[in-house]
């Protein structure tokens, strides 16, 4: 029985392994920069349609340092389709736009109407 399981794992194995070598993507530019000011910016673009860029700033919020960043990305979809992604990061949050993002759906207009009414209402006296 030791024989027939050593050889059932050793096939299974075998036909685990990887076939092949997969084929490398090239590195068309790359590029990067590192400032002593914190500051910085990258980007890069490969032979399969990725590339990016970003850059980082160093910004005072309040009494602490922070960086600032703001960057886009691309790459193809599994359909085809280019994806495109803008972002800012800063101290109001992480700020993606781009077109395949879902979007809310419009505030129906009769809501809109009791918001605007609630925005300018004087406070009411509590009971």
């Amino acid at each position: 029985m030791k024989p027939f399981v050593f050889v059932a794992l050793f096939v299974a194995v075998a036909f685990a392994a990887p076939q092949g070598t997969p084929e490398p993507i090239p590195i068309l530019r790359q590029d990067s920069q590192i400032n002593g000011d914190g500051s910085y910016q990258y980007s890069f673009e490969t032979g399969n349609g990725i590339s990016a860029d970003q850059k980082g700033d160093l910004k005072k919020v309040g009494d602490v340092d922070a960086i600032a960043v703001q960057g886009q990305f691309q790459y193809p979809s599994e359909d085809g389709q280019n994806i495109q992604l803008s972002y800012v990061a800063d101290e109001n949050g992480y700020q993606p736009q781009g077109a395949h993002l879902p979007t809310a759906p419009p505030v129906p207009e009769d809501i809109q109407r009791a918001l605007d009414f609630l925005a300018t209402a004087s406070p009411q006296p509590e009971q």
